[in-house]
């Protein structure tokens, strides 16, 4: 991928949220979590990597008591996805016992979050949540996975921004953009 391509998708993309709709949706994100998980000394696991913007976002949004971890699992190599979810990183801390807040950047088809719930019930946490600041409308979701927090609807599009990457691009932009249908 040249250059120029990433530019071109840039500059012609159509914008679906603005930096100040996301932040909007962020902040009450982060109220609707607090009401649901203030008191329950949450861990806050941050998918990798496209969770790292939004996690970053809601984790200092939180007025209440919380820790920060991460992990990388993916079932993405290069830019395709595979059926099986590989580990590249769990996270740090025992997760057993605990209340966890799994935040990543979208929900498409559910897949990946779907392992990455599991596994956390299968480490004996207490209870698990997730987040995730784009939720995809369409009919393709893994039958588990229903977030318990969303911030934004988008239609069925390859869309980046605010985290999420067109071919590992424009993960930094404020915003959300979806590729111009051709």
């Amino acid at each position: 991928m040249d250059s120029e391509h990433i530019q071109a998708v840039r500059d012609t993309a159509d914008e679906l949220y603005s930096p100040t709709q996301v932040s909007q949706a962020l902040d009450r994100m982060a109220a609707e979590i607090e009401a649901v998980l203030g008191d329950q000394d949450p861990l806050l696991l941050c998918v990798m990597t496209g969770g790292l913007v939004v996690s970053g976002e809601l984790f200092t949004r939180l007025r209440c008591p919380v820790q920060l971890d991460y992990l990388h699992a993916t079932r993405y190599q290069g830019t395709r996805g595979g059926a099986e979810l590989k580990w590249i990183t769990p996270p740090s801390q025992a997760l057993a016992g605990r209340t966890l807040l799994v935040v990543d950047d979208i929900l498409d088809e559910g897949l990946t979050l779907a392992a990455i719930l599991r596994y956390c019930h299968d480490q004996q946490a207490r209870a698990v949540y997730s987040a995730v600041l784009v939720e995809k409308s369409h009919q393709r979701k893994h039958p588990d996975v229903q977030p318990d927090f969303v911030g934004l609807q988008v239609a069925d599009r390859y869309v980046f921004g605010y985290g999420m990457d067109y071919h590992g691009y424009w993960r930094n932009l404020k915003g959300i953009y979806a590729v111009k249908d051709n």
